[in-house]
């Protein structure tokens, strides 16, 4: 019996710093004390539960992916053949899956700390074979092995040679190299379609794309001078789709990898890219790899990808069994003609023109082929019946047309209502009556797909709460004879709640009054619920944030701090006992004395940035002013802090949310602005607290702010949300900035 596999998957979704890197380490070595205990009892106690059963040994194994097998099909495809060939080794499999998201995370430092955090986890706990799955796995071992795990041999798979660039394999190396074969897919194309003149290669402007489309245009270098070839290589993906809407007659499209179009999206080739590129084309799309036919393309000569996780899943077992690297030889994975019946069927393309093993997908039998029988004999009887009753149906044609098409047309309306989860609903205003279709089930809880009643039927189910601001929406759109809207929740006979957006138009007589009111009723219940949940999520995220920067502050000023002082304290002890120094040895003592102590002055001001003590001292007003007179010595800005009015015992809350907003503030004052003076208000206006700060800079047109503007703005928004406050943002060119944040005055409890 195949030994069983067992998966161990771990896929990170964040990346965390080089200090959380160091927790995670002492935490995972704290943790590996306890698990060694587990294992020594495991091995008394499992003898005695499994009787005679034998132990089969265990072994590691780590799969390095090039991207996550859920956003890549050809990635998981070798990993499932990976998985299944595993089942055959005589070992106990531990599998590790890693990836290092080359698509998501292109960028040099991003992929660097991928691999020293994936070096430093696999430092303590080496795998016996490494399996890298695509190019950027294999150059990152190829360039780290001997250092990060050497003597340890690697299978690679889903490459192609060309892909290595100029880096070369040693002996811990072997596997299967892919192989591109655009020529041949050419000429099976030629055969299917002889009148091609045009040939146009599609592709993208990520790395592997590159990569691909590299080794396409030497391949068919021999087809330049009998065909016109165009690459289309370096668009977005809109642009793209127009272009291969509008391709000339006698075309065949070749399309590469499209994992990033020149507009930075990115996508995933087989389950995005592919199937746009078949559905916008107006001419037939052959392709590289197994994993993108049966989305509209016709096929080639392709890679299979579950051919190479198979070639290379022997080889790990061959590895495991003793076998160096160096023994076992390199392979080329053969492709196959691979093709997809309903596309060929779609290109008029005929099966005889295949090469002889072509594998074709989806084949399917014609009805008539199915049903010739039955489809022969109904036709026979339809023919006779529609004679019988000719003549009736000549005499009601007229008025069944004008009827059916009616009921198509509410259907239709009827269909495209309830797909949307919607209610559209039609009132008269005069009588009062008035309509709705749609899902009323799930917004209102009817049980019908129509109901007619009384406009205060509908009032009747809305939110008490709502209710007087939809009035108000629905008056003021009314008086300015402007569409309606409004968001707002309705109550169910089962006394639940849902969320619904409604739109609607008044519809006028010639003499202007208005008589009938239109409007369409989505429910943004699950909207509402995810805005909720995001609303709650940040609150927390910040909430963490405030409380590490206070336990930072916390520890710099106890910890850090006072070992300073005391270091201050000894060199200048050591200064007064150390005999009869020369005056370069004075002047170095003093000079490290006052390197020390401005080292803690530093420490200091930062912690007192992180968390000010005067302002959880003290309060707002206080805080604050101390911060700007802080300011002001700091950065040569003059800062000029007035108050008015604002009350002591601000709450907690409200007065760190301001605190950072005029932090934030002032340090774009600093950054930005150019000025060398700022006004900085805090005054309490009716029931609500404001704060304004404003210079006299550069400024910039609010107009454009939301694609400069970084996350230190969104960070102001998003506090006072929390809050229920508000940010305005006043800034003309070279006419200054003035900020100003809004927000409810609270009082504490305590001040109170």
């Amino acid at each position: 019996m195949a030994a069983p596999v067992e998966h161990r998957i771990r896929r990170h979704r964040w990346w965390p710093s080089r200090r959380s890197f160091r927790e995670l380490d002492a935490r995972r070595n704290e943790g590996r004390g306890k698990c060694a205990l587990l294992l020594i009892a495991a091995a008394f106690l499992l003898p005695q539960l499994t009787g005679a059963a034998p132990i089969k040994e265990v072994r590691r194994v780590l799969i390095f992916n090039v991207y996550s097998p859920l956003s890549s099909p050809g990635v998981a495809a070798m990993d499932q053949a990976i998985v299944a060939g595993l089942e055959k080794a005589p070992y106990q499999i531990e599998l590790y899956h890693e990836e290092l998201e080359s698509a998501l995370f292109p960028d040099e430092a991003s992929q660097r700390d991928f691999q020293e955090w994936f070096i430093r986890r696999y430092s303590d706990r080496k795998p016996d074979v490494i399996i890298a799955v695509g190019p950027a796995p294999l150059k990152f071992l190829v360039e780290s092995h001997e250092k990060a795990f050497p003597n340890i041999p690697i299978i690679f798979c889903g490459s192609t040679e060309e892909m290595l660039d100029e880096l070369r394999l040693d002996s811990h190396f072997t596997g299967v190299w892919g192989t591109a074969t655009p020529d041949k897919t050419l000429e099976v194309a030629l055969r299917l379609q002889p009148s091609t003149r045009h040939v146009v290669v599609v592709g993208g402007v990520g790395v592997y794309d590159r990569k691909l489309e590299s080794i396409t245009n030497t391949s068919l270098q021999k087809y330049e001078s009998k065909l016109d070839f165009t690459y289309l290589t370096n668009l977005d993906m809109p642009t793209l789709l127009d272009r291969l809407q509008h391709l000339p007659s006698n075309t065949i499209v070749y399309h590469t990898s499209i994992m990033q179009d020149a507009a930075g999206s990115r996508f995933i080739d087989a389950s995005q890219s592919v199937p746009l590129v078949a559905s916008a084309a107006n001419a037939p799309v052959f392709v590289v790899d197994d994993v993108d036919i049966g989305k509209g393309t016709v096929g080639g000569n392709v890679l299979s990808f579950a051919a190479q996780g198979q070639a290379a899943a022997t080889m790990v077992v061959r590895a495991l069994n003793g076998e160096k690297p160096q023994d076992i030889p390199i392979e080329k994975s053969a492709n196959i003609y691979m093709f997809d019946w309903r596309a060929m069927r779609r290109w008029g393309f005929k099966e005889s023109n295949l090469p002889p093993g072509s594998v074709i997908l989806n084949r399917q039998p014609t009805v008539w082929e199915t049903y010739w029988r039955y489809i022969a004999g109904g036709i026979s009887l339809i023919v006779v019946e529609a004679l019988l009753i000719l003549g009736l149906l000549w005499q009601r044609a007229r008025r069944r047309r004008v009827e059916n098409e009616l009921a198509v047309s509410n259907d239709r309306l009827r269909l495209a209502v309830e797909a949307g989860g919607s209610v559209a609903w039609d009132w008269d205003l005069k009588s009062g009556q008035g309509r709705r279709v749609g899902d009323l089930q799930t917004i209102f809880g009817i049980p019908a797909d129509s109901y007619s009643g009384q406009i205060e039927d509908f009032r009747g189910n809305i939110h008490p709460a709502d209710r007087a601001m939809v009035s108000r929406a629905v008056e003021d759109a009314r008086q300015s004879r402007k569409p309606y809207a409004a968001e707002f929740r309705v109550v169910r006979p089962d006394g639940s709640v849902r969320w619904i957006t409604a739109r609607g138009n008044f519809h006028h007589a010639d003499h202007s009054d208005d008589v009938r009111m239109l409007g369409m009723a989505v429910d943004i219940t699950e909207r509402k619920m995810v805005e909720e949940a995001l609303t709650s999520l940040s609150g927390r995220l910040i909430e963490a944030q405030e409380v590490e920067r206070r336990r930072i502050a916390r520890e710099i000023h106890d910890d850090y701090n006072q070992r300073l002082g005391m270091l201050a304290f000894d060199l200048e002890d050591l200064a007064e006992n150390i005999g009869h120094p020369d005056a370069e040895t004075c002047q170095r003592l003093h000079k490290l004395w006052n390197l020390v102590c401005e080292l803690g002055a530093d420490l200091h001001v930062l912690s007192h940035r992180l968390h000010p003590s005067t302002l959880e001292n003290l309060g707002l007003v206080a805080g604050a002013k101390a911060f700007c007179e802080e300011f002001t010595d700091q950065q040569e800005i003059q800062i000029d802090f007035t108050n008015n009015g604002v009350p002591t015992g601000i709450s907690e809350d409200a007065s760190l949310c301001l605190f950072r907003i005029l932090q934030e503030g002032l340090r774009n004052v600093k950054k930005h602005s150019g000025a060398d003076r700022a006004e900085v208000r805090l005054e309490v206006a009716g029931d609500k607290i404001h704060l304004s700060i404003s210079d006299r800079g550069r400024g910039f047109d609010c107009k454009v702010r939301s694609s400069q503007s970084g996350i230190g703005i969104q960070s102001m928004e998003e506090r006072l949300r929390l809050l229920g406050g508000n940010l305005q943002i006043h800034a003309r060119p070279m006419e200054g900035t003035r900020i100003e944040a809004w927000l409810p005055l609270t009082i504490s409890q305590q001040a109170s």
